[in-house]
């Protein structure tokens, strides 16, 4: 996963901000829908 990252990273001509902003946004996300679903 990590691995798949740092290759999209490598391709796309995003700055470290805008993919840590979209790391962060999916991570959230993903939190949001397991303590959703826990409950």
């Amino acid at each position: 996963m990590i691995n798949l990252a740092s290759e999209i990273t490598r391709e796309l001509p995003a700055s470290p901000l805008t993919f840590g902003i979209i790391t962060f946004g999916i991570f959230s996300v993903l939190l949001y829908l397991v303590l959703r679903l826990d409950r």
